[in-house]
């Protein structure tokens, strides 16, 4: 629970939205400022808080199970500057060039980024030179995904983008969209729990509690990504340390680590985003981590702390923002 306020006259703020990021949890403030936010798992944490007007201010925190906390945040206002509208067919084509663009590279391209959608691209600015893309939201993203059912809020913070290189940071909140009938509904479901296997978070999951064979996941080392680079399998649970706290573990490895997850194959899309013949087989997906700079931290919930902590080649990379389910999401009977 806490309350907020306005940093410089110290009045409640009524309305601000507050939510864990990348989590269906949120809550409003009501009229004096005060808010609660229920049911958070115990684990690090980044609490936003979002306010027309204010600066979107966040706290990075760790929570422990069985206990209570009392956050006083304060927010700055800010001015909004309208930019200039210049009416230009030229600058308008433009403009939806780099908004496909950029949907593609963010949203992604595979079966679920059919059906998720950007509702308000107007609030998208693009940079665009020698090949290099950067964009900016001047407010946040909303983003509806009818194949997963959730709308998501997503606060960029950074886009960028060149040659095969993308780059974005950002604090997503998650809404469920209520679906049309019932048989949507067991689409979400189903959709829900492929998004989850074999993502990124079902593999820190299970390398956490030492099952990354029980979930269908094979780990070896290579020296490089090259077909001919040396390449053997290691021992998972040489890859993870304690963190500072009990709830934190810390992801240690050299070169790359290559990751197969042999419950699923690649599907179409992903030869077509790989540049590969159609005539091709799909293989079990594969994909490859490096670590940014040296060990980072991971918390219970698979969450890498570090945005750019961990690089991601592969199937790990060819999933984005469509293929995202919630930090709390886990599949129904599935036991870590």
């Amino acid at each position: 629970m806490g309350q907020v306020s306005d940093a410089s006259s110290d009045l409640p703020l009524q309305g601000a939205h507050i939510f864990i990021a990348s989590s269906l949890i949120g809550a409003a403030s009501g009229v004096d400022g005060s808010f609660q936010l229920n049911d958070i798992p115990p684990g690090a944490h980044r609490i936003v808080i979002s306010m027309l007007g204010y600066e979107t201010a966040s706290i990075d925190t760790l929570l422990r199970e069985n206990q209570s906390y009392d956050l006083d945040l304060r927010l700055h206002s800010i001015v909004v500057e309208l930019e200039e509208v210049v009416i230009n067919a030229r600058l308008a084509r433009r403009w939806q060039r780099r908004l496909k663009k950029f949907t593609r590279l963010f949203i992604g391209e595979t079966i679920n980024s059919q059906y998720t959608t950007i509702i308000n691209p107007e609030v998208l600015s693009f940079k665009s030179r020698l090949g290099k893309l950067s964009a900016t939201a001047s407010a946040p993203l909303i983003i509806e995904n009818r194949a997963l059912g959730y709308q998501l809020h997503y606060y960029l913070k950074e886009f960028f983008y060149f040659g095969t290189t993308i780059k974005y940071d950002g604090e997503p909140s998650f809404t469920e969209l209520t679906p049309s009938d019932s048989l949507e509904w067991d689409r979400w479901q189903s959709n829900r729990e492929i998004a989850f296997f074999g993502s990124d978070r079902h593999f820190l999951l299970s390398l956490i509690t030492q099952r990354t064979q029980d979930e269908g996941f094979q780990v070896h080392h290579r020296n490089s990504m090259e077909p001919s680079s040396t390449r053997f399998q290691i021992d998972p649970a040489r890859l993870i340390e304690q963190g500072p706290t009990p709830l934190e573990k810390l992801l240690s490895f050299s070169r790359i680590l290559e990751v197969t997850y042999d419950n699923e194959l690649e599907d179409e899309s992903f030869k077509k985003w790989q540049r590969q013949p159609n005539w091709q087989r799909p293989g079990p997906q594969r994909s490859f981590m490096e670590l940014n700079s040296g060990p980072t931290l991971i918390d219970e919930s698979g969450e890498v702390i570090d945005p750019y902590g961990v690089v991601m080649y592969g199937y790990f990379a060819f999933e984005r923002i469509a293929d995202k389910v919630p930090k709390e999401y886990r599949p129904p009977n599935w036991m870590p």
